[in-house]
C-alpha cells in the first residue's frame, strides 16, 4: 500500500508552510547550520532577530572562526544554552582548518563537527544540499509519535529508535528540502504541544492518536524530578572610577565562558559581605546595599541570586585585570557576553527581581 504521508504533507506545505524565514534567503550550509543550532529549544520568533544580527556580524564561516570568543558570546547573550555558541565557533574553526571552509556533504563528516548531532546533520544535508536525510527535532518527534501512537518519552532509547525508523520511512526521495521544512512547520503550527489543530491537519486521516482522541498522550512526558534549589551572593563591586569588577566563568558548566559578577558563599550573612570581599578578593569595601533578589531557573536546578552593591575603598589596585577578572565601565561590560540576568542587573538592577 503506498505511503501518502509525504505527499499530503508537501501539499499542505505548499499552501500553509513557512517559505520566507531569514535562513531561506541566500541559503547555504553555513546559514542553515547556524539557524538549526539557534532553533534548538528556542522558538522561531525568538531566533529571527538573533540570527539576523549574528549574520550581520559573522556573515560566513571564516568570520565566525576568526572572531574573539567574547564577541560570539555577546551576540548569543539572551538565547541561553551558551555551550551552543562555544560549540558553534569550534565547529567553524574545524570547517576552516580541515575542510577548507566548505561544509562536508556526508552525514558522518557533519556529525564529526562539535555540537552537530544526527538530526542537525540531516537538516544541513536536506536544507542546504537537497540530499535525502531524515530529521528528528522536537516538532518532528511530536508529529510522528502522534501519527503512529508511539508510547513513551522520546528521551528513552527504545522510543527514540522507533521514531527514527518512522522518520526514515516517511522521508521522500524528492523535494526533501520542502519536506523537512514542512514537517517542522506542521509540528510548530498545527501539531502543537497543547491544543493541536487536528481538524486542519493534512495527516489526520491516518493519525492514530487523533482517531482515538488521545493526542494529549503523545509523545510521553519526561519523568519529573524536583529541581534542587541553590543560593548565591552576587556582588556588584564598583571602584571610585565607576568601574565594575567582572569575572569570566569557567569554560564548561552553567554560563560557561561568559562574564558574570563575582559570587560569594551563601553561608555569609549580609553583615559579613565586607569581610568576604576582603578574604576572597583582597578588596576593602564599604557597607553593602542589598538589591532585590530573584530566582533564575536552569535546566537542572533553580538558583536564588541575592545581589549586593559595594563600593571599593581606595581604588581597585589590589585586584588587577587578569584573564578571568576585568574592571570595566558598565557600557564596556554590556558589550561582552553576559548572562541575561547579569545584563539586567547592570542595566536596571531594580528590575532584576522581575526576571
Amino acid at each position: 500500500m503506498p505511503d501518502h504521508f509525504a505527499d499530503k504533507l508537501l501539499q499542505w506545505y505548499d499552501s500553509h508552510g513557512r517559505h520566507d524565514l531569514p535562513w531561506h534567503h541566500n541559503r547555504n550550509a553555513y546559514r542553515v547550520w547556524v539557524s538549526e543550532i539557534m532553533l534548538q529549544q528556542t522558538q522561531v520568533t525568538t531566533v529571527i532577530p538573533y540570527f539576523e544580527a549574528f549574520m550581520e556580524r559573522f556573515p560566513d564561516v571564516h568570520a565566525l572562526a576568526e572572531a574573539p570568543v567574547d564577541d560570539v558570546l555577546s551576540h548569543w547573550s539572551g538565547l541561553g544554552y551558551y555551550a551552543r555558541a562555544r560549540n558553534l565557533q569550534k565547529a567553524a574553526q574545524t570547517v576552516v582548518r580541515d575542510f577548507r571552509g566548505e561544509f562536508p556533504q556526508t552525514q558522518e563528516e557533519l556529525e564529526s563537527l562539535t555540537g552537530i548531532g544526527r538530526s542537525t546533520a540531516a537538516a544541513i544535508l536536506a536544507q542546504a544540499f537537497g540530499i535525502r536525510a531524515a530529521i528528528l527535532d522536537g516538532n518532528v518527534k511530536r508529529v510522528l509519535a502522534r501519527y503512529h501512537a508511539i508510547p513513551g518519552w522520546p528521551g528513552q532509547t527504545a522510543v527514540l529508535h522507533q521514531l527514527w525508523q518512522r522518520a526514515e520511512e516517511h522521508t521522500p526521495e524528492h523535494r526533501v528540502r520542502d519536506y523537512t521544512q514542512g514537517i517542522m512547520d506542521l509540528g510548530a503550527m498545527v501539531c502543537t504541544r497543547s491544543r493541536p489543530a487536528c481538524d486542519s491537519c493534512p495527516l489526520n486521516e491516518g493519525c492514530k492518536a487523533y482517531a482515538h482522541g488521545e493526542t494529549a498522550l503523545y509523545p510521553g512526558s519526561k519523568p519529573k524530578k524536583a529541581k534542587p534549589e541553590k543560593t548565591t551572593w552576587m556582588v556588584i563591586l564598583e571602584d571610585d572610577e565607576g568601574r565594575i569588577l567582572l569575572e569570566r566563568r569557567p569554560p564548561s558548566g552553567i554560563w560557561g565562558g561568559l562574564w558574570s559578577l563575582p559570587e560569594l558563599d551563601p553561608a555569609y550573612g549580609a553583615d559579613e559581605l565586607q569581610e568576604a570581599c576582603e578574604q576572597s578578593l583582597g578588596l576593602d569595601c564599604g557597607e553593602p546595599e542589598l538589591i532585590g533578589g530573584f530566582r533564575h531557573t536552569f535546566s537542572h536546578y533553580h538558583l536564588h541570586i541575592q545581589p549586593a552593591r559595594l563600593n571599593v575603598i581606595g581604588g581597585a589596585n589590589t585586584v588587577a585585570d587578569r584573564d578571568h577578572l576585568k574592571w570595566l565601565h558598565r557600557r564596556e561590560a554590556l558589550n561582552l557576553g553576559l548572562p541575561a540576568p547579569i545584563r539586567s542587573l547592570l542595566t536596571e538592577p531594580e528590575q532584576a527581581a522581575l526576571l
